[in-house]
């Protein structure tokens, strides 16, 4: 068994909070940011001290080797993400990081051989959050999005990921692709949900991550003055917009019992007291296991959007942004985790995860999966996200020993 340091994990996950905290005890680090250039110098720096061969691909991935035994051997790739959503959490996707990170130093302390390199991920832009879509950086690594289409998505200000890239440092050389086979990929993520915690679990084992769409509606009307203008005479976009958001709510369950719907952004124009709205903006998060589900939805949206703007005498445009289709993960590293959490006694259960991760793509290119640990009254997406220091432990011992496994 290898024996993780648990204060000096601790210390580190202090340290990189520290890097964007907010005055809540939160995390706001958007994707290539000052705050995320701070962070990943502390990464390289971490990585190099540890004497890892660090690169970094045009996309601002950035990768750690620790060569095994076999240098030609398929390597096994660990982590996550370290950008943050806008007053986020602390422990989604820096967790995973800083674990993986501390494995790495513990093989190193222990002088651990492994048959298999083993390298370290810092995926850019897992969020979504500033740039859209979300899980870009392993998207793209994969095939599934192309860089140049990549480099020049842009930000609410109009800024390029390959400006951003460029302002802090951040654009590699590397060609953001594959540059050998891959044995496996392991993640470790809070849950960002419930379940662990009420059934007293301090890890779960994914079996699988639902599939999704993002939509981007936008509902046109008449800007008029919200006095001497007549009700019957509008055309209201907000008023349109506002019923599709709330039937778009009511959708949840419908369609299948684990589908969920989320509006999570809601932008109305020229936006004056005394005007009548003539353009609202909005997204839709639809999600479930069953793809044919998250089809169903997309259409319901699309209805809901026809009724309301023939009410309003409105028109509108939507727009699907993104879809990604359920995971199942790979028995190979299913088993390997199993495994280790027996040997450890850690209690531990088999789940399905509702929200997008970066190990989603990378089970496209090869076996893939994920470990949970409890996120305390599953909150997350805001400051108060937090996760018991005695389930991150875990959670750390349950990764450590799984990736012995899977590098030997």
């Amino acid at each position: 068994m290898v024996e993780i340091d648990t204060t000096r994990l601790r210390e580190t996950f202090e340290t990189y909070s520290s890097i964007g905290q907010t005055d809540n005890d939160g995390l706001h680090r958007l994707t290539l940011s000052e705050e995320d250039a701070r962070v990943r110098d502390q990464f390289v720096s971490d990585l190099e001290q540890l004497g890892l061969e660090v690169r970094i691909d045009e996309i601002g991935n950035i990768f750690g080797r620790r060569e095994g035994q076999s240098p030609d051997a398929a390597p096994v790739l660990v982590g996550s993400h370290l950008d943050s959503q806008p007053y986020g959490g602390r422990f989604d996707g820096q967790l995973g990081v800083l674990t993986a990170l501390e494995a790495l130093r513990t093989f190193e302390d222990e002088e651990i051989k492994h048959e298999r390199p083993i390298e370290i991920v810092n995926w850019t832009n897992e969020e979504g959050s500033r740039f859209k879509p979300a899980l870009m950086g392993s998207g793209t690594f994969v095939g599934e999005f192309s860089v140049d289409k990549t480099l020049a998505e842009t930000d609410a200000d109009g800024v390029t990921v390959e400006e951003a890239l460029e302002a802090i440092g951040y654009r590699g050389d590397e060609s953001c692709e594959p540059r050998e086979e891959i044995h496996s990929y392991l993640e470790l993520h809070v849950e960002q949900g419930p379940i662990l915690e009420d059934n007293e679990v301090a890890v779960g084992i994914v079996d699988g991550i639902y599939g999704m769409a993002w939509l981007e509606a936008t509902v046109h009307g008449e800007s008029d003055h919200a006095g001497p203008s007549p009700v019957y005479s509008r055309q209201d976009a907000l008023v349109a917009a506002a019923d599709v958001v709330l039937n778009v709510r009511r959708l949840s369950s419908r369609v299948a019992d684990d589908v969920v719907t989320t509006v999570g952004e809601l932008e109305v124009g020229p936006g004056s007291i005394n005007v009548v709205p003539s353009s609202a903006e909005f997204t839709v998060d639809v999600r479930s296991y069953d793809d044919d589900a998250v089809a169903e939805l997309v259409s319901c949206v699309e209805n809901e959007l026809d009724a309301a703007c023939a009410r309003e005498n409105t028109t509108y445009d939507l727009e699907e942004i993104w879809r990604i289709t359920h995971t199942e993960f790979s028995s190979v590293v299913r088993e390997s985790a199993l495994e280790a959490a027996n040997v450890l006694n850690i209690p531990h259960q088999q789940m399905i995860g509702g929200a997008g991760h970066d190990a989603s793509y990378l089970n496209e290119i090869t076996d893939a999966g994920m470990l949970f640990v409890p996120s305390v009254d599953g909150k997350t997406h805001n400051e108060a996200e937090y996760t018991e220091w005695s389930d991150v432990i875990g959670g750390a011992k349950v990764f450590t020993e799984t990736m012995r496994r899977l590098a030997s």
